[in-house]
């Protein structure tokens, strides 16, 4: 008689059962559970049936192939929330109520470098440079200002201090099309959801402000774990909170290279959000078309897919 060996996915642990023949036939009136012998066999378990057998029937393949999404965790900015207006035009405006004049155009070219430079220097905020966020956000705003023209450092100190006070405030952000239907119907589904975002220790009370904290289990901030994405402890200190496997867990974002790259490096899946002509051609022909998500409200759908092919993949 013929035996059933269990593949816990993702590992090589193998647990052979004796077949139902062997353990004997179900009372009248009983239903054995599936996997026989009393055992329930969960549907993140892959099934391998003894050569005797002849393969599986159709329910044990179906059963092999079914996978369930546990958890899903999130990137924040431009995935979940954006800025209501461009980085130079909320540099300019508080600008101009000090007194003081510059293009946004020009702050907002100074500033992509500014802040390219702070974080080849300082990573993840400085941290381990013993500066804290806001010192090194502070220090990009000045940094932006000076590569636009302005000299006067002194002058734009008030300015770099109002403009980190209005970059924690929910009215800077705007919640994205789409985000709060797709949150509620990943939790409806019975999906816990997790934040895994390069933000600072502002961003809790930013959500909490925008009204999406209350979908999430946890907030995990790059600052708050002492590592960026992609780096792959930030992922792993998630799974760890969330306690579950890589194999059972998703991540949603908008980089391939924080997000998507990082996420399945350690063996979770992941979408990439990106819509109509924002991929380049490089990444887009890396990436399977299944796991692009021109909009927020394809993830369900998606998801949908993920968990019915053959191996989650």
């Amino acid at each position: 008689m013929g035996s059933l060996d269990l593949y816990p996915h993702g590992s090589s642990a193998v647990k052979t059962l004796p077949t139902c023949q062997q353990i004997g036939p179900t009372r009248p009136g009983k239903r054995r559970p599936l996997g026989c012998g009393g055992v329930v066999l969960s549907s993140s378990v892959f099934l391998h049936v003894g050569q005797s057998w002849g393969g599986p029937g159709p329910l044990l393949q179906i059963m092999a192939r079914r996978l369930q999404i546990r958890l899903l965790t999130w990137d924040v900015k431009d995935t979940l929330v954006r800025l209501r207006r461009p980085v130079g035009e909320e540099y300019a405006t508080k600008a101009r109520a000090h007194g003081l004049e510059v293009e946004a155009a020009a702050l907002g070219e100074a500033f992509g470098q500014a802040y390219k430079a702070q974080s080849h220097s300082f990573p993840n905020y400085g941290l381990s440079h013993g500066l804290t966020s806001r010192r090194w956000w502070l220090d990009v705003v000045l940094q932006t200002f000076h590569l636009a023209g302005v000299r006067d450092a002194q002058a734009v100190v008030p300015i770099a201090e109002q403009l980190y006070e209005d970059f924690s405030s929910p009215g800077t952000w705007k919640v994205l099309e789409g985000a709060e239907a797709t949150l509620r119907g990943c939790r409806k589904r019975g999906l816990r959801l997790a934040v895994v975002s390069n933000f600072d220790r502002r961003l809790e009370d930013i959500l909490v402000g925008l009204g999406l904290r209350e979908h999430f289990d946890f907030v995990l901030t790059s600052e708050a774990a002492g590592w960026p994405k992609p780096d792959s402890r930030i992922f792993h200190e998630a799974l760890r909170l969330a306690q579950v496997e890589p194999a059972v867990a998703a991540h949603v974002g908008d980089s391939y290279h924080c997000d998507y790259k990082g996420a399945r490096a350690i063996g979770m899946h992941s979408f990439l959000v990106a819509g109509p002509g924002h991929l380049e051609p490089a990444v887009k022909d890396s990436v399977p078309q299944e796991h692009i998500l021109p909009s927020l409200s394809h993830l369900l759908p998606a998801l949908v897919r993920l968990e019915g092919s053959p191996r989650g993949l």
